[in-house]
């Protein structure tokens, strides 16, 4: 199944757009706007998608306004669908791979100063609704982060959110044991450095 769902760039494309977008509905043509790939390309690939259950598809009646009465045509789009077995896994493979792809993001964010602690959680390991995807504790560059994770941000086509701390104010609040910090050590992270 792997070779098949792997066995092109037209299919990465694809998947990073729908497991990015999973509520977001396309229209075959809409997608091969959206990648700048061929119609014919993204229909083989998207049926491809659709057969081993990645994706599904679903029927939209559209009037059509003509000159002497209205007709309705029935519009075929896809979306993810969240309910497939690998669904996560799938997810977490993919920002994963992008991640590893991404080195280049993982030693910016390294040069950005004296950083002590980098943790990637969040999207990156396939959890939703956290907090932050990303811990930067040191002495960095606040602008210099936003600028950088809004570049990367546009290439892994998915909102990052971030947190930069202090080493001072790391220290506190590992002291306290505040939650936040907390669920990102104890929860399921890639820690990329640490210096602490």
């Amino acid at each position: 199944m792997l070779e098949q769902l792997f066995g092109s760039k037209t299919r990465v494309k694809l998947l990073q757009l729908f497991l990015n977008n999973p509520q977001q509905p396309f229209y075959l043509r809409e997608l091969a706007r959206e990648l700048k790939s061929q119609l014919n390309s993204i229909r083989r690939e998207v049926a491809n998608l659709e057969q081993i259950g990645i994706i599904k598809s679903a029927q939209t009646a559209e009037a059509e306004q003509k000159p002497t009465r209205f007709k309705k045509t029935a519009k075929k789009f896809f979306l993810a669908d969240s309910n497939f077995i690998l669904y996560p896994e799938l997810k977490a493979l993919l920002l994963k791979a992008h991640l590893l792809l991404e080195r280049d993001f993982v030693k910016q964010v390294e040069r950005l100063g004296r950083v002590k602690l980098f943790i990637l959680t969040g999207v990156f390991v396939g959890l939703e609704g956290m907090a932050t995807d990303m811990l930067l504790v040191g002495s960095v560059n606040h602008q210099r982060v936003d600028r950088l994770v809004k570049q990367f941000q546009k290439e892994l086509s998915h909102e990052i959110n971030y947190t930069v701390m202090s080493l001072k104010e790391f220290k506190y609040r590992k002291d306290i044991t505040d939650r936040f910090l907390y669920d990102i050590l104890e929860g399921e992270k890639i820690v990329v450095l640490n210096e602490i």
